[in-house]
């Protein structure tokens, strides 16, 4: 694809820079600022809690099935326009969705939220790569990358800000300053070059891939509801969704012009990225979700000290973002790889040690650590990724690693929420059995039975704590190995060429 790069100057960089950063905030925030909002917008809209839950699925369904449809369009349109119109568009359904005034209207407008947000991730990102020469590659993917890292942590805490003090509706309407300054950012520094002929649209291809996308994303979404392979809607999607992933791959592998180039994971640099990429969705998302919601429901902080607490995790992420973008290119890229990926299973197995008691330096520690381990990983993957692949390539590339961190992203969510549950009452059964064996005798002696007052009310109550406060536990340790199974794949990678 024939670059749309930015003005040659340093200024026109910066402009840039800023513009791709904000486009990415855009799609980041918005994947985690509404969550705090639904139960007020359920009041609003009249919806019952399965209903307003589809506000959540509208907008990660539909953004699933148009992030690879993004590499298409920025080959056969040009970046610069499918950029600024995905701002463009993303701003205006943001407007929509504040104005809505019905449950219908807004999972349509946040449908439309994630049709054109689909491609304001991998576009900034190849926009960025395209602007700065190869050797600068790693400083353009921090910059790109506070974006990424930052987005998902200060969603829950802005939106929750916002609620409270402003109504759910400003959620939506704080998008519209940002879109503003994004979209005249992309219009001021990017130069549109002559759009490359990509290959022919592949529409089987597309369809089959979306409806297995979308069908898996369903079912990942609504599978704690719907108490996962017990529903029949569950078993449904799981097997029409694997039914659709197994005819497209059939499909690419037999057509000359597929809807995505079988060609492009023989790059071995590019494979391996895609698993590592699906990895990191996995176990680095996940804390930002389960993390605030351990500190307000167990150690009964408030959403706005927690996310105080969880602000530690943004600055430091920061602070690595800027620490490997100087670092890139100049050590092994594995070994800068290897630390991030160690600090990263290491904050992840200090949070497996949280307790109902653990004091507020100890949560802020290891939040730093994860803050400032994952950039550490994430810029030398992302560079390594495009190293060894055709400047054609990018668009396509970086729609289907923006693809594959997301799923890894809801799979990692959706599975860590349905161990939190199901350890939570394996817990709790296993708690109340031993204080109902060794306790009786107690409790005859006192002249009680279980249950009899308030007190036995508020001690089942701290059983509770506990079996929940084991299940956190639980689900971090298996968080922490997750990231350790980054570690084998980093061998498959070659050095970036220079």
């Amino acid at each position: 694809m024939p670059p749309a790069a930015a003005a040659a100057t340093g200024s026109g960089r910066i402009v840039l820079s800023a513009a791709a950063v904000l486009a990415t905030l855009l799609y980041t925030i918005d994947s985690t600022i509404a969550n705090v909002a639904l139960p007020h917008m359920q009041g609003s809209l009249q919806a019952t809690q399965d209903q307003i839950a589809w506000v959540l699925t509208s907008y990660i369904v539909v953004s699933a099935v148009a992030t690879p449809l993004a590499g298409w369009l920025g080959m056969r349109l040009g970046l610069r326009r499918v950029l600024a119109t995905s701002v463009a568009g993303f701003t205006g359904a943001s407007m929509l969705c504040g104005l809505a005034g019905s449950l219908g209207q807004i999972v349509v407008f946040r449908g439309l939220q994630g049709a054109f947000g689909a491609a304001l991730v991998p576009l900034s990102q190849v926009a960025l790569l395209e602007a700065f020469p190869r050797e600068a590659h790693g400083r353009a993917t921090a910059i790109w990358g506070m974006g990424v890292m930052v987005g998902p942590i200060i969603g829950p805490t802005l939106g929750g800000w916002l609620t409270d003090n402003l109504g759910w509706r400003w959620a939506f309407y704080v998008n519209l300053p940002v879109g503003i300054l994004a979209y005249l950012g992309i219009l001021a520094a990017m130069e549109e070059r002559p759009a490359a002929r990509p290959r022919p649209f592949d529409l089987q291809g597309f369809v089959l891939l979306s409806l297995a996308i979308g069908l898996f994303q369903l079912g990942l979404d609504r599978g704690e509801t719907l108490d996962w392979f017990e529903s029949p809607e569950i078993m449904a999607e799981a097997l029409l969704a694997a039914t659709a992933l197994y005819m497209f791959i059939v499909h690419s592998l037999t057509r000359d012009h597929g809807f995505v180039d079988p060609a492009l994971f023989l790059d071995r640099n590019f494979s391996a990225s895609v698993v590592i990429m699906f990895a990191v969705g996995v176990a680095v998302i996940s804390p930002a979700v389960l993390l605030p919601t351990f500190l307000q429901t167990l150690q009964g902080y408030s959403p706005t000290q927690a996310g105080g607490l969880m602000a530690a995790r943004g600055l430091a992420a920061i602070g690595g973002m800027l620490a490997a973008g100087r670092l890139t290119g100049r050590i092994p890229a594995r070994g800068l790889m290897t630390t991030g990926i160690l600090l990263t299973a290491t904050a992840l197995w200090l949070m497996a040690h949280f307790s109902l008691d653990t004091p507020w330096q100890r949560v802020v520690g290891a939040n730093m650590v994860l803050g400032f381990g994952v950039p550490l990983a994430f810029v030398p993957l992302t560079v390594a990724a495009f190293a060894t692949l055709p400047d054609a390539q990018r668009a396509e590339a970086g729609a289907l690693l923006t693809l594959a961190r997301n799923i890894g992203s809801s799979m990692g969510i959706s599975l860590s929420v349905a161990l939190l549950a199901h350890s939570t009452r394996a817990n709790q059964s296993q708690l109340v059995e031993h204080f109902t064996a060794y306790s009786h005798d107690r409790w005859q002696l006192l002249g009680r039975h279980p249950g009899a007052d308030a007190g036995t009310a508020a001690f089942v109550a701290e059983i509770t704590r506990q079996a929940g406060a084991i299940a956190y536990d639980n689900a971090f340790y298996l968080l922490a190995l997750v990231a350790a199974a980054m570690l084998p794949f980093l061998w498959l990678l070659r050095a970036p060429r220079r």
